[in-house]
């Protein structure tokens, strides 16, 4: 949710009323602010963390929204993947015999994957760039602000980085497993022959 030019407390008042009618939001909030200066005698673009615009029509503001929103955003899921990161390779000092945990933790980590890539549209260049070009030069000004790109990189980096260790681990799980039924099926075959030879004493 963005909000424009409104109080803290109308913000949060808003945001009760939107966890009220969605109860399945996530609780955890991650606030981001940023400062849009209209003067339309300076210079446009980025200064020490600020944009400056001529003027700031609803579609510019459009623009500073949702790459805005995209920033905190980006940080939201920069910690849930770090959580996912951490217990999904930290935590396990050693590879359980049960591959259906790793299996539902690798299920996880690729929904967060897909729900990063359908929420973020990072890719996506807003249509409203293309009709004006100071919208499109304030939106790329931006998106370096914020980082976005590299920020994007790393987090595809690291959740692939975890499917693929994970997929190590249901492997040398998988491994595993095999290697403890070949030892039943050689000691059964073991105590036959015990029971063989007992017999024909």
């Amino acid at each position: 949710m963005v909000t424009y030019d409104v109080t803290p407390e109308q913000r949060d008042a808003a945001l009760a009323r939107l966890h009220d009618v969605r109860p399945g939001l996530t609780a955890q909030v991650v606030r981001e602010d940023y400062t849009v200066v209209e003067d339309p005698a300076g210079p446009s673009g980025v200064h020490d963390g600020v944009l400056q615009v001529d003027r700031l029509t609803p579609g510019r503001t459009a623009v500073v929204a949702l790459t805005v929103a995209q920033s905190a955003a980006m940080e939201y899921y920069e910690g849930l993947i770090e959580q996912l990161f951490v217990e999904g390779l930290e935590l396990r000092g050693t590879v359980p015999f049960r591959t259906r945990p790793l299996h539902r933790f690798i299920g996880e980590a690729i929904a967060t994957r897909a729900e990063v890539l359908s929420v973020l549209h990072l890719l996506d260049k807003p249509d409203a760039t293309w009709e004006d070009p100071e919208m499109d030069r304030i939106y790329e000004d931006l998106r370096k602000e914020f980082d976005l790109t590299d920020r994007y990189a790393a987090l595809e980096l690291k959740l692939r980085s975890v499917q693929e260790a994970l997929e190590l681990l249901v492997d040398v799980a998988r491994d595993r497993r095999l290697f403890a039924l070949e030892v039943a099926i050689t000691v059964m075959i073991l105590l036959e022959l015990v029971v063989n030879v007992l017999q024909l004493r």
